[in-house]
């Protein structure tokens, strides 16, 4: 599949010439094996993936044992793998690297070398167990992958003509028309419900069959379990407690996690490494309440309060119902119809966290839960700084709606009390585009161009 990271990797062979390494970090089943053969079959004369999940300890031992003799290392290497190097031509893969870090720590000296250029694929990589004991290479150039955007998931079904029209509309701040915004919306709801894993898009384009593809998400989502309780020792509980808990606190109206569900008298304190191990893992998405809606809002960051997004859309949904073990035909085609409707708001506000975050955004909201002041009290889902900083109006408020009858109640009000702070104000919602009372209304398929 057609995947747009395989640019930025293209970018990095070019502007890098062998004097980096490039690795790539992303959650389980996001397809970074793929992409990085992919890329190495149409760039290079040939190519190495040493596999770490099967990799023999021949294969580790000469990472140990060779770097003094690289000339032994790559003659070795090259017979095991029955493959020719070739000097300035050859790409060598090391996948799923933090399965031995020490494989990581030689990038140091291969790329010192200098004759053959070096990719790293993994998971987890900046949690403790997978650093330990090894010096972090300086010579890597870090990027994530994340799962399948709307686009991608578009190529994949053969709709290539769609983005162009959408950005289109988008840039011209034109509506598209009844007709084909309702195309595009059950196109983003059949996204939105299967999600962007790449074997989960695979199964729906070749069956369309519901079932089978939720059987997949649930051995994603079962292998993210394992990983829990393989990687986050001694305090795997917190983990996976946290992690069974994201679809309650997301159903819920303020979405804000509320530490109380994970036991009395739970303090953040305690479960932040928890917390942070699920970010860093890329299977969640966090966000963090910014107190106020000005430049540099990271600096405003309050640590306590944050909501807690699933990663993939998709795998939110078979993560939220799965009473039976499986999400049943029935409900999947409400969602794909939008007839569900008690949890639409859960699934569209997660999909806007996901967009954003694979656009590179941090992600942040505005929440004030003041007693004494019914003005002052509003919650925004989301707010985007500006890419070019200037002196006044550089955040845009984010509301998200699911449905077709709504309130701005919070929005109005924070336009109000941040006017001078306050760049374009948005709600995101399953409407046409429309411009009206200084709110940009956009279709929330249109979410990935902000």
């Amino acid at each position: 599949m057609k995947r747009k990271v395989e640019n930025k990797l293209i970018a990095w062979k070019e502007k890098s010439k062998g004097k980096t390494a490039l690795l790539v970090d992303g959650a389980r089943r996001v397809g970074k094996s793929y992409i990085a053969e992919e890329f190495a079959r149409n760039n290079y004369k040939s190519y190495i993936l040493i596999d770490f999940n099967k990799a023999g300890n021949d294969i580790k031992e000469l990472f140990d044992k060779n770097l003094n003799d690289l000339n032994s290392f790559f003659m070795y290497l090259s017979a095991a793998y029955n493959k020719k190097l070739y000097e300035h031509d050859s790409l060598i893969i090391l996948d799923e690297v933090q399965m031995y870090p020490r494989a990581r720590a030689a990038i140091k000296f291969l790329v010192a070398d200098g004759r053959y250029d070096y990719m790293e694929t993994g998971s987890l990589m900046s949690i403790k167990k997978n650093v330990k004991d090894i010096v972090i290479p300086s010579e890597e150039r870090h990027i994530k992958m994340y799962p399948m955007d709307f686009e991608e998931f578009l190529w994949a079904k053969g709709e290539e003509m769609i983005m162009p029209v959408i950005r289109d509309s988008f840039e011209k701040k034109k509506p598209l028309g009844q007709g084909l915004h309702r195309r595009i919306m059950t196109l983003f709801r059949e996204y939105v419900i299967i999600g962007g894993m790449p074997q989960a898009v695979s199964e729906y384009i070749e069956s369309s069959d519901f079932e089978a593809v939720d059987l997949i998400k649930r051995d994603i989502l079962e292998l993210y379990r394992q990983d829990i309780r393989k990687h986050a020792s001694g305090y795997e509980m917190k983990v996976e407690s946290i992690f069974d808990e994201i679809p309650a606190q997301l159903s819920k109206h303020e979405k804000r996690f509320t530490l109380a569900s994970l036991g009395k008298g739970s303090r953040y304190r305690d479960y932040e490494s928890a917390f942070l191990w699920l970010q860093d893992s890329m299977i969640t998405n966090l966000c963090f309440n910014s107190t106020e809606p000005n430049v540099g809002l990271k600096m405003n960051r309050d640590n306590s309060s944050f909501k807690m997004y699933m990663g993939d859309t998709g795998l939110l949904i078979s993560h939220a119902f799965d009473e039976n073990g499986i999400v049943s035909e029935e409900i999947y085609k409400k969602l794909l119809f939008g007839k569900l409707e008690v949890y639409e708001g859960m699934i569209f506000e997660n999909i806007v966290a996901q967009m954003l975050a694979a656009n590179g955004k941090n992600l942040y909201f505005y929440s004030n839960a003041s007693r004494d002041d019914k003005d002052s009290r509003m919650e925004i889902d989301f707010l985007l700084a500006k890419s070019k900083i200037t002196s006044r109006h550089n955040i845009s408020p984010i509301e998200v709606k699911s449905g077709k009858n709504y309130t701005l109640s919070s929005l109005n009000k924070f336009r109000k009390k941040y006017q001078e702070q306050l760049d374009i104000a948005y709600v995101l919602h399953v409407k046409d585009l429309e411009e009206k009372d200084g709110i940009i209304y956009l279709p929330v398929y249109m979410t990935g161009l902000l």
